[in-house]
């Protein structure tokens, strides 16, 4: 008697914001500089000050520029979002959709994917290219616009689409190949992230007890 093999299993697909990822190792960077040297050299309560600063700040920069992330499985899509991670097996998924931010509705609640951020401004181009191309006319793209392939791999002469749209294609396809799976059925989960909540509440209450006791 044969062997039943398995279906082979892939790693998930993973979506975040370059832009987001820069922009906290830039915030994080003069944050714990110029804290640091409050705490290093700083007289009476400035070092204290610096400190509880720095407790707040450091995780609400990371939850917004880190933390958020989609990761698309066989079996679920799981949204970490600054303050919540909810977790959607596929079944569950009832849409996915961009308009002027990119949204799951799952379990009959709705909420925002972070890590997938909607650029209007890249929507717009994509939309001109496209007229462009459907009217006939010689398309912009590539090395000052002399055609070839431009900055997100998407060739010149090709109809265009916005990587926040092609990101929410790839997820609504996902979620229609795999809703029938048996491993991808159950309810939607949602958790807090107290290990960003619980520092910068520590933070915001010892600023708070500094400025009252003066």
């Amino acid at each position: 008697m044969g062997m039943t093999s398995e279906p082979p299993q892939y790693a998930d697909r993973v979506y975040r914001s370059g832009s987001a990822l820069a922009a906290g190792v830039l915030l994080i960077g003069l944050a714990v500089w110029l804290g640091g040297d409050a705490i290093l050299r700083g007289d009476g309560r400035t070092p204290v000050v610096a400190a509880a600063a720095l407790l707040l700040f450091v995780p609400l920069v990371s939850a917004f520029t880190f933390r958020p992330a989609v990761f698309a499985g066989a079996e679920r899509l799981r949204v970490r979002n600054p303050f919540r991670t909810v977790v959607a097996p596929w079944a569950a998924v009832e849409s996915v959709k961009a308009a002027y931010s990119c949204e799951l509705r799952a379990g009959g609640a709705t909420y925002q994917l972070w890590a997938i951020p909607v650029s209007l401004r890249a929507r717009g181009k994509a939309t001109r290219h496209n007229e462009r191309l459907a009217a006939g006319e010689q398309p912009r793209g590539g090395m000052f616009g002399l055609g070839g392939r431009d900055r997100i791999g998407q060739d010149a002469d090709q109809p265009r689409t916005a990587p926040s749209d092609v990101a929410v294609a790839e997820l609504r396809d996902l979620a229609e190949r795999h809703a029938g799976d048996p491993g991808a059925q159950g309810e939607v989960t949602v958790r807090w992230s107290y290990e960003t909540l619980a520092p910068a509440a520590v933070g915001a209450v010892g600023l708070l007890i500094l400025w009252i006791t003066g």
